[in-house]
């Protein structure tokens, strides 16, 4: 099998397990059920999804272990790790195992989301190995399938639950997030064994990629699309669960798996066509041979002149696009400029603090917003499938946000590209003004129309944030860098997601409730709008972050442009 096709099988498996590794995107839908088989307090279970986050902090240890050991080990690894986490917490909720202390379940909760960090290591690392010309591109492509992580094991679970009883719904998500992620490793393990780096150059022409990506584009937002119907009905439609999420498993497995086979198809198309074209180019030239005979020795210089100049035209082209100067690709890292630099140096680096900040407060902000969309909701008065209909269009909108920068990439090219810290800089501005919309509007309008920005906003800016470290500080420590940089995100949940709880607490004491049925929750706009406009300036202070970073940035990303 050629190199082609390995590089292709790869992408699809790391779609595979980009998947099922969103393991901790379905918390919400089962937490309350955790929160009465635990018999924990609201505070405590909000402590549990921060667990998950503050896994993030010990991800470097995932980059560390990928510089030295092959990527399958490293994909085990981190699947096991999710086994233990979310396995022994089933087996506590379905009493096999007698006793469980909270700070137990606490650092089990820790572990799970660190395997997350090990799993997206291996399948970032993978792509930029994998695919050195467009990693951009294969980079969303992937990640935006972790936007349907929760839809899936939201499907499977209504399919394997025979009744509507939400405590063994709960059981099921626990019993699936600890298995599935690693029979998918398993299963893909042996794709990461296949080295395609050395000849993927010579190997992956310009034309190729594109029919491959183009091919992909197509599947992935059919399989969008497809799940956002599901998500807003059209599943009552089909009449059965069984049936929608076998259609889903097929766009998901069966699918993906005809790209490989498409490139292999259009390589050879593209082959016969350029031998066809050779074939008449030759003709004609001897037909002009045999026409000039009385000059013969002219003519004939005159051929090889034309080829020559014609082949350095080709090899030209050739290394153009190979190195592939593209502003939001990783094709010219800094470590063409001697930047390729470790830990040490980064963080002693004005860009990296920046960068950082700019993460925490754009990105992980709206995280924190996603969090808690379905408190802000019943605060607003809205019912459980309101709720459950803005859930799911953040998690829509979140996909498509992930997706968008490499659709951009791919089919607008170098000419209409701006740099990356620039489109970072760019998103940062529509969530600040998102939350201010919601801090003085309380229509459910403006909740759909923030809930839309900042999905879009941070599913654009986690794709974007791959391409951001490599560019900034290069590829050859990009998994212990990048997993540094990602450490914002479980700082950035707890202090902003304990900023929220105790703002709400504190209006919640404030308001007189109907003690029979309201008594724990804050009705009203009032309930979230500190909070929004707290939340409106500190992601103001970002876009200016962002807008610094941009400037101290610019030169470089005008040398790679001239280059």
């Amino acid at each position: 099998m050629s190199h082609s096709i390995y590089q292709w099988l790869s992408l699809v498996g790391i779609i595979w397990l980009q998947s099922f590794n969103g393991t901790n995107t379905d918390f919400p839908a089962y937490s309350s059920q955790l929160k009465k088989l635990l018999s924990i307090s609201q505070f405590q279970l909000n402590n549990l999804a921060f667990a998950s986050d503050a896994g993030k902090l010990l991800g470097w240890f995932s980059g560390v272990a990928a510089n030295y050991l092959p990527l399958p080990f490293v994909l085990i690894i981190g699947a096991t790790l999710g086994l233990i986490g979310y396995g022994v917490q089933f087996l506590y909720v379905v009493q096999k195992i007698s006793h469980l202390s909270y700070f137990h379940i606490f650092m089990l909760n820790v572990l799970a989301g660190n395997s997350i960090c090990w799993i997206n290591t291996v399948c970032y690392t993978s792509i930029i190995k994998n695919f050195p010309v467009d990693p951009q591109v294969a980079v969303g492509l992937a990640t935006s399938y972790v936007g349907l992580s929760a839809k899936i094991y939201t499907d499977i679970v209504d399919v394997i639950s025979s009744s509507s009883d939400a405590t063994a719904k709960a059981k099921n998500y626990l019993l699936l997030n600890s298995i599935l992620p690693l029979i998918v490793s398993f299963v893909t393990a042996p794709i990461l064994f296949k080295d395609v780096v050395s000849k993927n150059n010579k190997e992956n022409k310009a034309d190729i990629v594109q029919i491959g990506f183009t091919i992909m584009f197509l599947v992935t937002i059919v399989t969008g699309v497809y799940s956002v119907m599901g998500s807003l009905g059209w599943k009552t439609v089909v009449q059965s669960p069984l049936l929608y999420a076998i259609g889903l498993a097929f766009l998901l497995i069966v699918i993906p798996l005809t790209i490989p086979v498409g490139v292999k198809i259009g390589k050879f198309l593209l082959k016969w066509w350029h031998t066809k074209r050779e074939s008449k180019i030759f003709n004609l030239s001897m037909m002009d041979n045999h026409q000039s005979a009385n000059s013969t020795d002219e003519s004939n210089g005159g051929v090889v002149v034309e080829i020559k100049e014609l082949k350095e035209v080709v090899v030209q082209d050739s290394n153009s696009v190979g190195s592939g100067f593209r502003v939001h690709g990783l094709v010219e890292p800094i470590s063409s400029s001697k930047e390729d630099i470790g830990v040490k140096v980064m963080v002693r680096r004005v860009e990296f603090w920046l960068y950082f900040f700019v993460y925490m407060f754009g990105g992980t902000l709206g995280l924190v917003f996603m969090n808690k969309l379905g408190q802000i909701a019943e605060s607003r008065g809205q019912s459980s499938a309101t709720t459950s209909s803005l859930v799911s269009l953040s998690s829509a909108f979140c996909f498509f946000g992930r997706l968008l920068p490499s659709l951009v990439h791919h089919f607008s090219g170098n000419k209409y590209m701006i740099s990356t810290t620039t489109s970072i800089a760019t998103l940062m501005a529509p969530i600040s003004a998102s939350f201010y919309l919601l801090a003085f509007n309380s229509g459910i309008v403006s909740l759909y129309i923030s809930t839309v920005i900042i999905g879009v906003c941070i599913g654009s800016f986690t794709s974007i944030s791959v391409s951001a470290t490599t560019e900034l500080f290069g590829t050859k420590n990009f998994s212990i860098n990048h997993n540094i940089v990602v450490g914002n995100i479980p700082i950035g949940s707890f202090v902003f997601g304990t900023c929220a709880a105790l703002l709400y607490e504190k209006k919640k004491k404030k308001k007189k409730f109907d003690h029979m049925n309201m008594m724990n929750i804050c009705m009203g706009a009032e309930c979230y709008r500190t909070t929004f406009i707290i939340w409106g300036c500190i992601s103001l202070l970002g876009t200016v972050l962002a807008f610094v970073l941009y400037l101290r940035t610019r030169k470089f990303y005008q040398l790679r442009q001239l280059r």
